[in-house]
């Protein structure tokens, strides 16, 4: 069996909760997976807004997930008060949250099917003007992070309201990268996002900077790829979508002109 990744150390920077799947997939290919978020996930300090915000869902037209763990630290929350508003649709930005609201028997999802972002929700029929004008919007969402959602569909008439279900916040340091790019053992960085990226930029000194610099990095986003060009980033990888499209380009990548 052919493992293209044997002896190659790539870094997972997703979240710990959900890392396991491309590094498993990493490690399947021969490689070595070194999981390291950088964006640690919790909940929110005061609980309050969320619970706030589901005593009033039954006055909603749609909840939107920003992500897989928007699901996971609302919808259990949700569910141990009331079950499931028959008329609230729940909106999806990728086909994780898709598979995590299925989970909780939450169904008729709507999401779109290539493109895992604000814009390409956006885009869908259901969500210009015509369909969501008049209508009441909740977003679950963590602190901070894009606006472009709720002001786009204010903007198409929609009334609005987000409320934070957890909080992200970077790592306290970088040490283990730091030690592996020092020794020559680290081939490779998943990254999964653009906040992460910038995480991990403040997190290192200036000699491990140089080192990232030079490191093969693999985006999954073009938003992410152009923060990492911006970032003087020299050798970074656009991949197809989620981890499917990470592990494919890590697969097919040419290691040996690495």
């Amino acid at each position: 069996m052919t493992q293209p990744l044997r002896g190659l150390t790539i870094v997972v920077t997703r979240p710990r909760a959900q890392a396991s799947r491309l590094a498993g997939w990493i490690a399947e290919q021969g490689g070595e997976p070194l999981i390291f978020p950088l964006l640690e996930i919790s909940p929110v300090i005061d609980p309050a807004p969320l619970q706030a915000a589901i005593m009033r869902l039954g006055d909603y037209s749609l909840a939107i997930f920003i992500s897989p763990n928007a699901v996971d630290f609302s919808v259990p929350a949700i569910l141990a008060r009331q079950a499931w508003p028959l008329g609230l649709r729940a909106v999806a930005i990728g086909q994780s949250s898709v598979a995590r609201l299925a989970r909780y028997g939450i169904g008729h999802v709507l999401a779109p099917a290539d493109r895992f972002d604000s814009e390409a929700l956006l885009e869908l029929p259901e969500m210009r003007r015509a369909g969501v004008a008049g209508k009441r919007v909740l977003i679950f969402r963590g602190n901070g992070g894009r606006e472009l959602l709720a002001d786009t569909l204010r903007e198409r008439g929609a009334e609005v309201d987000a409320v934070s279900c957890y909080q992200r916040s970077a790592p306290a340091d970088a040490a283990p990268l730091q030690a592996l790019w020092r020794s020559g053992q680290l081939d490779a960085l998943t990254i999964s996002s653009s906040e992460g990226l910038r995480n991990l930029v403040g997190l290192l000194d200036a000699p491990a900077n140089a080192c990232l610099r030079g490191t093969p990095m693999f985006v999954p986003h073009q938003r992410i790829a152009e923060l990492a060009h911006a970032l003087a980033m020299r050798r970074v990888i656009l991949t197809g979508a989620a981890d499917a499209g990470i592990i494919a380009a890590l697969c097919s990548h040419d290691w040996q002109r690495s």
